[in-house]
């Protein structure tokens, strides 16, 4: 019944996806490493009582499984709670701040309904021990020069801070209940919705005006001085300031003309503390990558620090770039028995010279025509005609 099924979410990788991931991979790497971010590699399994809990992944959508031991295992749900761990147990040693990079695969359940892949792989890296704004721009700005390597023209890197919807919403509707509600509208961006449950709350005319504004906070330096007249709190004026702190890092970076503002912008991830951002490309409907400031995740680890970073999703800039056009030509080499030998010598010969050559015994093809037209160029060694070159 399951011969040619897959359980949900698990997708093949064929040889042309495989090879445009490939370079794309290869070509974000070199950049990651070029900015003094060193990869690193994790488990695929981890402790459910240490990553399940820290990775901020909901419960459902954790694979989950027993070791011999009886343990609670799952299959790593994110990168940044592993390198988490690792750095609070392996490398604190070594001094802050550390940056660190990975190129893996991570695994979250999906419903049936989903239609959503449950592994994909990312690529990205997480900065350890720097609390300042400096790190957040570093970070940031890595990310741009990377999908702008990788050949990604048309893009957006909407940035927020959490601590200032979180403060706005606490000033104004008093609790955590109730400003979660309106978390949530903003986070599955149902801003019809949240303009219909503001309409309905108990208050003045004004405080519903403010939470109307809040949706209008996105743009250019220009709103940022427009939020911190909203804003009240101390802790408001604070997530502006740096907010405003980070635009000048990013001009002095070169990338301001990718980034907008957005305070209506918050997350899923429950680890994020501080300045969070996303990325929009054309022709793909959800983030590209994704990211921000999590000062507290270490502290699960008893090793407080603060942290920040980003992880882009490979297929969805994949999707977002395009596949390429085939550039590569394949030469097949043809041989009979006889001319094994000298076969193999010339195939070597071209390989060495950084060509792409399949060795193919004539007596394994059914069809020899099919087989010719099947490649770029088509080399024969057969009995004693010699050597015929087709393309």
């Amino acid at each position: 019944m399951f011969m040619f099924e897959k359980p949900v979410g698990m997708r093949d990788t064929l040889p042309p996806l495989f090879e445009a991931k490939k370079k794309i991979r290869s070509i974000v790497s070199e950049e990651i490493s070029k900015w003094g971010f060193q990869f690193i590699e994790t488990p695929t399994l981890e402790f459910y009582e240490t990553i399940g809990h820290a990775s901020a992944i909901l419960d459902q959508q954790l694979f989950k499984l027993l070791d011999q031991q009886g343990h609670t295992l799952v299959l790593r749900p994110d990168m940044t709670s592993p390198i988490a761990r690792v750095a609070a147990s392996r490398l604190y040693k070594e001094g802050y701040p550390l940056r660190l990079s990975y190129s893996a695969n991570v695994f979250r359940a999906q419903q049936r309904e989903g239609g959503r892949s449950a592994e994909f792989e990312q690529i990205g890296v997480e900065c350890i021990g720097d609390v300042t704004t400096s790190a957040d721009a570093e970070v940031i700005s890595l990310m741009i020069s990377s999908l702008k390597k990788a050949g990604l023209k048309n893009f957006t890197v909407a940035v927020g801070h959490i601590s200032f919807v979180h403060a706005l919403f606490l000033e104004i509707v008093g609790n955590e209940e109730r400003a979660n509600v309106l978390l949530r509208y903003l986070y599955e961006k149902n801003y019809v919705g949240y303009k219909e449950h503001v309409k309905y709350l108990p208050l003045s005319s004004i405080d519903k005006q403010r939470l109307l504004q809040l949706l209008q906070l996105r743009g250019k330096e220009s709103i940022i001085a427009d939020a911190k007249e909203l804003v009240e709190s101390q802790k408001g004026r604070k997530a502006v300031d740096e907010l405003d702190q980070l635009w000048s890092n990013l001009k002095a970076f070169g990338v301001s003309e990718h980034v907008k503002i957005d305070f209506n912008l918050v997350s899923h991830m429950s680890y994020y503390t501080g300045i969070l951002f996303e990325v929009y490309a054309e022709q793909v409907g959800v983030p590209i990558g994704n990211g921000g400031r999590y000062d507290e995740l270490l502290k699960e680890f008893d090793r407080p620090a603060p942290a920040t970073g980003f992880g882009i999703r490979l297929d969805y800039l994949l999707e977002a770039i395009g596949l390429p056009e085939e550039t590569t030509r394949t030469e097949c080499v043809i041989f009979s028995a006889e001319n094994r030998s000298e076969a193999i010598q010339y195939a070597t010969k071209r390989r060495d010279e950084g060509e792409q050559v399949i060795l193919q015994d004539i007596r394994g093809i059914k069809d020899v025509d099919e087989c010719v037209r099947a490649y770029d160029k088509v080399t024969y060694f057969i009995g004693n005609t010699g050597r015929e070159v087709k393309g």
